[in-house]
């Protein structure tokens, strides 16, 4: 049984990922069994470059963030289990015991944080009373979204970056991410606020 599944290798997934897996030292998390689905054949960011994403290099093209930010994972935080190559097909159960089917496997978690693209239609079956048409998109690009309230679709089961309904920009979804992240800290932590931070002070 995980504690957190996450799905998406993308911007704002692996962002939940890096929060989730920098509070691992925390008496609260220390213990904590975290996985992410790391498919990206669908991410936006596989055609996308970047000139204007705040502490990224002018000129960094989307898809070697995707493997650069997996690698970066993997070698910080290695108590993180990636899962490459599985897409998603059924989220089922409730808060505490869901199982997550993918086309190759059935995995066990207590939260799941849902982090793909907003692509129409939406593929995952279980959770297809709480899609909408996305807010923040013009209509004609017929993206969607999960309905939520700060992230949380229904108890146990989060949804951020794009999905979410935000604006499809880096720095969104990267935050969006990190949010989803800190409110998971802050359950683990007894509803007692957590922001995690590395430091250079003593």
């Amino acid at each position: 049984m995980l504690d957190v599944l996450i799905i998406g290798g993308g911007v704002s997934g692996v962002s939940c990922a890096l929060i989730l897996g920098s509070a691992h030292s925390k008496p609260f998390a220390f213990d904590k069994k975290i996985a992410l689905l790391s498919h990206q054949k669908a991410s936006s960011l596989q055609d996308a470059l970047f000139n204007n994403a705040y502490g990224i290099e002018a000129g960094k093209l989307g898809s070697e963030l995707l493997v650069e930010s997996l690698v970066h994972l993997s070698s910080v935080y290695p108590h993180i289990q990636q899962i490459p190559n599985e897409k998603v097909l059924k989220i089922e159960g409730e808060n505490g015991n869901f199982s997550v089917t993918t086309n190759k496997n059935v995995y066990y978690t207590k939260l799941v944080v849902i982090g793909i693209g907003a692509g129409n239609p939406f593929t995952i079956e279980g959770l297809e009373e709480f899609v909408m048409p996305h807010q923040k998109v013009n209509p004609e690009k017929n993206r969607i979204q999960l309905k939520n309230h700060d992230h949380l679709v229904k108890e146990g089961i989060y949804v951020c970056g794009v999905l979410a309904g935000w604006r499809s920009q880096l720095s969104i979804a990267a935050g969006s991410g990190a949010a989803v992240a800190t409110d998971i800290l802050t359950l683990w932590n007894g509803g007692v606020h957590v922001q995690v931070h590395d430091s250079i002070k003593k």
